[in-house]
């Protein structure tokens, strides 16, 4: 799986197996100089679907290298990170993403997540704020917000059906025409953004051993929740980021949810033709927005 330039794969032990990160760890990002000073954390989650893994930040968290300790974990059941052959649930992301930051984070850092996991971030975030500096996600949405519930879905009803969800999984997302007709018809605004070298990362994680589990889990609606009602409990400063296209959930549920909590959510931006993941879709305005986020959130 891709691994940009200067970094490196290391892990930690979770409650649920061994979860992968990538860091800095040499040129041309770290010398004698920075590699020992104490710069602030940069905590990079991606989304889930169909071969998700941290390479979905990949475009965007080597900007910040030389300035900030950067580090992007596969969540357990994506990636490099172990796949328990398990159904899972909501609290197997709460805990593992939460003692995540109580092995590689030493004090508060500002957490980037997107989607999904950017929902299981604000949960995280609001039952232990002493983690969290600051949040900066894009599309945070817990996918049955609102009472709309995407688990009544026709494809997480058909999901649901024993056997017929390992062949939709192995004849239907887990290939190359797959993985790349989900990129352009659901995660991409534009088809003519996504690349080859997308495609061969995402089938790469959607091929690991047991990646259905976790992947299955998510297609089913397993670990989907309404975020507006937890929202509300959110103290740490954040801003989002939302792509106007987003195929499961517009823009008009985020703005929704950011108006729940003002005093936490300080920032919401709607960026045009742009749909689930800017940080792949248009890499280098997400860049900019961090980097606009950062000083404003401390």
């Amino acid at each position: 799986m891709f691994q940009p330039i200067g970094f490196e794969q290391r892990s930690i032990n979770t409650s649920l197996g061994r979860m992968v990160y990538y860091t800095a760890a040499g040129e041309p990002w770290l010398d004698d100089v920075t590699a020992k000073d104490d710069r602030e954390t940069l905590v990079f989650l991606h989304g889930f679907g169909g071969g998700s893994s941290a390479y979905e930040w990949s475009k965007v968290y080597p900007a910040f290298a030389a300035e900030y300790r950067v580090i992007a974990p596969d969540l357990i059941g994506w990636g490099r990170s172990e796949h328990p052959a398990r159904s899972y649930k909501i609290e197997d992301y709460l805990i593992t993403i939460r003692e995540f930051f109580e092995q590689t984070c030493t004090g508060p850092v500002t957490a980037i997540a997107s989607s999904l996991t950017g929902a299981f971030t604000i949960r995280v975030a609001a039952d232990h704020p002493d983690l969290f500096k600051s949040l900066i996600l894009t599309t945070p949405a817990g996918l049955s917000d609102f009472g709309e519930d995407y688990s009544r879905s026709f494809f997480a009803q058909l999901v649901s059906v024993p056997v017929v969800d390992r062949l939709l999984y192995s004849a239907g997302i887990a290939t190359s025409g797959g993985i790349r007709g989900f990129l352009e018809q659901r995660q991409f605004a534009k088809s003519n953004r996504v690349y080859e070298e997308i495609v061969d990362a995402y089938l790469q994680s959607a091929q690991q051993p047991n990646a259905e589990y976790a992947a299955l889990s998510f297609v089913r609606g397993d670990l989907c929740f309404d975020l507006s009602l937890y929202i509300q409990q959110l103290i740490t400063p954040t801003a989002i980021i939302w792509g106007q296209k987003s195929e499961f959930t517009g823009p008009s549920i985020g703005r929704r949810l950011a108006e729940i909590n003002p005093q936490a959510i300080r920032f919401f931006q709607q960026l045009e033709d742009v749909g689930l993941t800017p940080q792949l879709e248009l890499p280098a305005v997400t860049i900019g927005l961090i980097r606009k986020y950062l000083p404003l959130l401390n």
